[in-house]
């Protein structure tokens, strides 16, 4: 029996986990049209009067080691604590992975700007859901380097635009963990039928 788009829908949606990159196969090398079909998906995001915040930068191949390399330089420069556990992470998981999508915010004026955050959150989603649907692991990183201001004009960001975070993709290692369950949805929500 053929299942419609919406049950489809629902199976990604339910499926969908962080898969870091220690669980990627090593040394696997994804083809560049799977990242540019995530991203496809990525821009067709709502975002109030179409201002189209989103900025990405990807590293491959030998772009990781520019990455991890200009990472740990920033990082030890402006961090104001230096965590071996987190500077491990910024050296070893852009290796782990295939690709490396960095994830900017373009700062418009013409909207507020949780506004814009929320369409960036809704890009997020759309390629967590897109990698899931094409059977690829991936991670989003908000830690390292993220909220180091100096980081920005690496990305070709200025000032007042937001890094966002680093998503991480990579080929799976069989099996994928399992989703963990969520609290009931009666819990979290509030029924009011009548005045």
């Amino acid at each position: 029996m053929e299942t419609n788009l919406e049950e489809q829908l629902h199976t990604i949606l339910q499926n969908r986990v962080s898969i870091f990159p220690y669980q990627y196969e090593e040394g696997v090398q994804l083809d560049d049209s799977i990242i540019e079909r995530i991203l496809e998906s990525a821009i067709h995001a709502p975002n109030h009067k179409r201002t189209e915040p989103w900025r990405f930068v990807v590293f491959s191949g030998e772009g990781r080691k520019y990455l991890v390399e200009k990472q740990v330089e920033i990082y030890k420069k402006y961090s104001e604590i230096i965590g071996e556990k987190k500077l491990k992470k910024l050296q070893e998981y852009p290796l782990m992975s295939s690709h490396v999508i960095v994830i900017g915010m373009k700062r418009s004026t013409r909207v507020p700007e949780t506004e814009e955050i929320l369409a960036m959150g809704c890009v997020i989603e759309n390629m967590f859901l897109t990698a899931t649907a094409l059977g690829v692991g991936c991670y989003l990183s908000t830690g390292g380097i993220t909220y180091i201001e100096q980081a920005k004009e690496l990305f070709g960001l200025s000032p007042e635009d937001k890094l966002i975070g680093f998503f991480y993709v990579g080929k799976k290692k069989e099996p994928a963990p399992e989703p963990k369950p969520r609290d009931p949805l009666k819990d979290k929500v509030k029924w009011i039928r009548e005045q």
